[in-house]
């Protein structure tokens, strides 16, 4: 699995909005508005707005009354993997939509 550059996690993040299935029953949804700001929703919760900067290998993001963490997305064949601050897989992409599809 080989780990996404600043360059490439722009273009598949800023302005899409990506669902992840986090093993939950359905997706969680994170649009990422700008290089500096993110919302998100997991399933069940109510969704978060959370200040964003993005690394050369990954990025950081502080939710807004909730965690802070650094993040990475890793690709391989067919799938992108998030992963979370313990370095371990969190999520697989289901698929990404172009601007914000959920109305943040």
């Amino acid at each position: 699995m080989e780990t996404l550059t600043d360059a490439i996690l722009a273009i598949i993040m800023i302005g899409n909005t990506h669902y992840v299935d986090v093993g939950a029953g359905s997706d969680a949804i994170i649009f990422y508005e700008t290089e500096k700001t993110a919302h998100m929703t997991l399933p069940g919760k109510e969704p978060l707005v959370g200040d964003m900067t993005v690394y050369a290998d990954g990025y950081h993001v502080a939710w807004q009354g909730g965690p802070a963490g650094d993040w990475q997305i890793a690709h391989e064949a067919g799938a992108f993997t998030y992963i979370g601050p313990d370095g371990k897989a969190a999520g697989t992409i289901t698929k990404i939509v172009p601007g914000n599809s959920e109305g943040y």
